[in-house]
């Protein structure tokens, strides 16, 4: 007797139509999306088995990282195997018959609002936060009243039944997030030679002098390319961790002598992932 294997499942942040949710369908196109109300809860649905992967934002070329995130990624007990880069088209949504020229209020995301403030400036609206760009969306089809609108996407117009009064109101074409796809697993992929990959860490620098530039001069010696390198502030204010992306696959012996090199200047040092560098790095435009 045959049996249809269960459809795998990716956890977002966010209401149905979210960017996040656009980000899973696009990089995962035939698994489940699963809404959860939190980053915390998308972590957590991965950790209980009821997702398979989670979809999670990290930075904006416009807005710029997204900071709860990196302090979940410590403590969240998942791994990165791998990433994706979503470019962020952001439409004006309304009801049916609103005219831009009569809005007065506009509901979105903490880090959406920023991306489009010329048009916010310029049509003279009111802003105000959101859950997410879908919730936003959600709001406007329920309250009914045509001098709101909300930034969010195509997908959630479609989803909420709204119309689109204007598209890629974003200050700048380049508007894009990149997310991090997140599993239980951290078995790193095999290593194929002339495949890009990266490697992610999270650290904490020794109390010595020159502490981080001892500990990042491996990288350095052994031709390991930094990519990113964030720092975290504890609750005296005192710089101690850490979160790096280098190019490499954990089992190349050029990074294998960089980090020997971290192990004996850090501490706490957590191998995040490893895995294939997204397309978007070397230039290719996304649609």
């Amino acid at each position: 007797m045959n049996t249809i294997a269960p459809k795998k499942k990716i956890a977002f942040q966010g209401m149905p139509g979210a960017y996040s949710d656009l980000a899973c369908r696009a990089a995962r196109p035939n698994y489940e999306t699963v809404p959860c109300v939190s980053f915390d809860a998308a972590f957590s649905a991965v950790r209980d088995g009821l997702a398979d992967f989670a979809m999670i934002p990290v930075d904006n070329t416009l807005a710029g990282r997204v900071a709860d995130v990196h302090y979940l990624m410590p403590r969240g007990q998942l791994f990165i195997v791998g990433e994706h880069f979503q470019l962020i088209r952001h439409c004006l949504l309304g009801l049916e018959g609103s005219k831009v020229s009569e809005l007065k209020d506009l509901y979105s995301h903490v880090h959406a609002i920023p991306q489009c403030r010329d048009f916010i400036k310029k049509n003279n609206l009111t802003s105000h936060i959101c859950a997410d760009t879908a919730t936003g969306a959600a709001d406007i089809k329920k309250w009914n009243d045509p001098t709101r609108a909300a930034i969010a996407s195509e997908l959630a117009a479609e989803i909420y039944d709204l119309e689109i009064l204007e598209k890629d109101i974003q200050d700048a074409d380049h508007n894009t997030t990149r997310f991090l796809i997140l599993a239980k697993d951290s078995e790193p992929p095999q290593w194929h030679a002339g495949t890009r990959y990266l490697t992610s860490i999270v650290f904490e620098v020794r109390n010595i002098p020159a502490a981080l530039y001892k500990a990042l001069g491996g990288f350095a010696t052994n031709n390991v390319q930094m990519v990113k390198l964030e720092s975290y502030v504890d609750k005296n204010f005192n710089v101690a961790r850490f979160y790096a992306d280098v190019e490499g696959h954990i089992e190349e012996p050029s990074l294998q002598r960089a980090l020997e090199e971290l192990y004996f200047f850090a501490k706490n040092v957590m191998i995040m992932g490893t895995y294939p560098a997204h397309p978007f790095r070397s230039g290719i435009k996304m649609a």
